[in-house]
């Protein structure tokens, strides 16, 4: 790639320079897709130019132009190493009391999920926790996850309620994840998740609980501003097809983007096909989705979001079938699930691991599923997920020289500092205060 791309706005504050810049460039629009995901925009003497917090340039070491430097610029230099996207977590749980490791020793002496549910775990205990704490905590706790994150390289972090299961408890996680937007240089993307299972209360009641969530909990989250999207976990023994269909349908007419669990558990329940009929953004999971329901959403336009650590922390023996998905033109994205029962994973790194072990991505498919396809699995691809002129300054030096590299040593952060919304905000696995010092 020869020259540079420029939006001229003065001085640059930060030059990232002299590295393998891999700028997953050309999907803004549109993500990547089967042979598209290998292309991954690779200057391979690059550099980045950044302003307050957006990408101003992007273009060959050699040629960064002279009228981007001012006396207070300064530099960042790369060393030869890789500079990438920021990770995109597109699925995670990330606000929650309590754990559920007893729960873990349970599944490995055999124990299914939904045994576990039908008992008044899993979720059901969470819930407990989460509903007994205060905002205060939650918040508290919520910070050293995300914390965590960060130094993983994690800058884009969609979270999801849905350990409430009643308007205030619901409420509060979503007021929490307001919170945390002020405290760490992450951006947050909330997903209202009160479908998430039927509460205890709810239990011979469970037509109740619908015309809760589709009567009162969506007007009160639509009308505080507190989610952008809303989810639903269709599968069996959770919410019926027709249930989901309901509350997607009430979310969609007060203004919020859908999201599905989809055929996580058992075959045949048809999630992949509702994400498509719905219009939906994504549908996550997927291990079990048929093929009409997958080319459904291929045509539709949705994202499948695949989450090898759930189907490795619960053992299923099972994963997505990411080749098919590639072969079927649907675009692929990668995310934690982070949560306290199925999957504890902080980290898009290994993530992408796992997607390249065990569902056969290759190491460039999985970093193109971990950042631009990820953003647009939350709508946030005209922000982040590449580095253009004009997105977000959300990006990576890897100890590394690519994606290859973050695949090959699965298991160790490769991260070696992380620019967040255009400050260094990591280096050298520790968090800079307040994410300023560069």
């Amino acid at each position: 790639m020869a020259g540079s791309r420029e939006t001229p706005v003065g001085f640059a504050d930060l030059v990232v320079r002299h590295g393998r810049v891999f700028t997953l460039a050309g999907f803004s629009r549109k993500p990547a897709r089967g042979p598209g995901m290998e292309r991954l925009g690779l200057i391979d003497n690059g550099y980045v130019a950044i302003r307050g917090d957006r990408i101003v340039a992007v273009g060959e070491a050699d040629r960064l132009p002279a009228s981007l430097l001012g006396p207070e610029t300064q530099w960042l230099d790369a060393g030869g190493r890789a500079v990438i996207p920021g990770f995109v977590d597109p699925h995670t749980h990330l606000v929650y009391a309590g754990s559920r490791a007893g729960e873990f020793a349970q599944r490995l002496r055999g124990t299914s999920y939904l045994e576990i549910l039908a008992a008044g775990g899993g979720i059901l205990s969470t819930v407990a926790a989460t509903r007994a704490a205060a905002e205060e905590e939650l918040t508290e706790q919520a910070a050293r996850r995300l914390g965590r994150f960060l130094l993983a390289g994690t800058t884009t972090v969609e979270v999801k309620s849905g350990y409430g299961l009643s308007r205030e408890a619901e409420l509060k996680q979503l007021r929490v994840v307001r919170r945390l937007r002020q405290m760490l240089p992450l951006d947050l993307v909330p997903t209202f998740l009160g479908a998430h299972a039927v509460p205890m209360e709810y239990r011979d009641h469970r037509q109740a609980y619908v015309d809760l969530l589709v009567d009162d909990m969506l007007p009160a989250v639509a009308a505080e501003g507190l989610a952008e999207f809303a989810d639903v976990f269709c599968e069996e023994g959770v919410f019926s097809p027709t249930e989901t269909r309901r509350i997607l349908s009430r979310a969609r007419q007060l203004g919020l983007g859908l999201k599905l669990h989809a055929d996580e558990l058992v075959a045949a329940v048809g999630g992949a096909e509702l994400a498509a009929e719905l219009g939906a953004t994504s549908a996550d999971h997927l291990l079990y989705a048929s093929e009409e329901g997958l080319a459904a959403m291929a045509r539709a336009g949705a994202v499948a979001v695949l989450l090898p650590g759930t189907a490795f922390f619960l053992r299923t023996g099972r994963y997505a079938p990411a080749r098919r998905m590639l072969e079927l033109g649907l675009p692929v994205a990668l995310a934690t699930d982070h949560n306290p029962g199925t999957c504890t994973l902080e980290s898009m790194a290994e993530v992408m691991g796992l997607a390249a072990l065990e569902m056969g991505l290759t190491p460039a498919e999985a970093l193109a599923a971990a950042t631009i396809n990820a953003a647009h699995a939350v709508g946030r691809q005209a922000e982040t997920g590449s580095l253009e002129p004009g997105k977000r300054a959300d990006l990576l030096v890897l100890d590394g020289e690519g994606p290859e590299d973050i695949v090959y040593r699965f298991g160790t952060n490769l991260v070696d500092q992380v620019v967040a919304q255009g400050r260094l905000a990591a280096s050298a696995g520790r968090l800079l205060k307040g994410g300023t010092d560069r």
